[in-house]
């Protein structure tokens, strides 16, 4: 279970009326926390902008968000993009069946202390409070990468793009390379905000 909280309402407006996005909201951690009421304002002001809304549960299900996407087909080829409020694991999922879109996360998870259980999934969230994966093709650096690199792989990357650490895995940056190429949009690799992490999001959280 995470507990999700809303990016910023202007960036998010930014992404509806520049995007024209499908949108996603998972439900399915409500019971500890999940701002659907905010989440549905947000979408009120910018509904001229969206090509549809699904509301479904358990987005890190890869095999229930297939289902889910299929039946949403027609909608989602519509756009170039979606929009996905849920954890980071929703959000890379949705990803990874959807190669060729751009997909915003609508959320930033809040910072928990100690040990929140594992998952079954392919995926992760660090639950860092600080989202970047609109910027990283929807691929982690915190969890895709051993080292946690947030501006780039380091230099023990092998040439067949493995990673050091493990030369059973893919390199996390090499991977967010070519899923940004594949969706022609490296320009993202210029943009600062990737590369600077808010510490404090952690430190605030820890002491409290």
């Amino acid at each position: 279970m995470l507990i999700t909280k809303v990016k910023d309402h202007r960036k998010i407006q930014e992404i509806l009326k520049g995007y024209n996005p499908f949108v996603f909201k998972c439900f399915g951690c409500r019971e500890v926390h999940f701002p659907e009421e905010e989440i549905n304002e947000i979408l009120k002001e910018g509904q001229g902008h969206l090509k549809g809304i699904a509301r479904i549960d358990y987005l890190c299900r890869e095999e229930f968000t297939r289902r889910y996407l299929e039946a949403f087909e027609n909608e989602v080829r519509a756009t170039k993009s979606i929009l996905v409020f849920s954890c980071g694991v929703g959000v890379q999922v949705v990803s990874r069946l959807l190669e060729e879109k751009i997909v915003f996360p609508g959320c930033d998870t809040f910072y928990l202390n100690g040990f929140q259980g594992v998952t079954a999934q392919d995926f992760d969230c660090e639950q860092c409070g600080q989202c970047w994966l609109n910027l990283t093709g929807g691929i982690c650096p915190l969890t895709a990468c051993s080292k946690g690199l947030l501006n780039g792989p380091c230099g023990g990357t092998t040439k067949d793009g493995k990673c050091e650490v493990n030369s059973e895995m893919d390199c996390g940056w090499v991977l967010i390379y070519k899923r940004l190429q594949s969706i022609g949009r490296l320009d993202l690799l210029k943009k600062s905000a990737v590369n600077v992490r808010d510490y404090n999001l952690i430190i605030r959280a820890a002491v409290k």
